[in-house]
């Protein structure tokens, strides 16, 4: 489900974004911002692995994701991980802590 994200932005910068979808190179702004996004992220590896981090020690996504997120092996992300002092989790404990993360999934 997509939702709407709004952002505060310099003149020039708000007025290149508003002429993107007028070159024809896209539709409208929001194709324009996701793929300046993507685009973004695909460059810098760093930023994936950060975010990927800080989404998993928040548990809102699970290691598997936090790999195809960051575009690392498991190994690889588990030991990133560890190296920024985050917990890897080893599944739910409870029968209580699985429900509270299936709901949390559907959320």
């Amino acid at each position: 489900m997509a939702k709407t994200i709004s952002f505060t932005a310099p003149d020039l910068l708000r007025m290149e974004i508003e002429a993107s979808s007028e070159t024809g190179y896209y539709d409208n702004k929001s194709e324009f911002l996701r793929d300046a996004t993507r685009t973004l992220l695909a460059s810098r590896k760093d930023l994936r692995i950060a975010i990927a981090s800080e989404l998993y020690k928040k548990e809102k996504i699970s290691l598997g994701r936090a790999v195809e997120i960051a575009d690392v092996n498991y190994e690889e992300m588990k030991k990133l991980l560890v190296e920024r002092g985050i917990k890897i989790r080893r599944g739910s404990g409870t029968v209580e802590e699985m429900k509270k993360r299936a709901k949390s999934i559907g959320a």
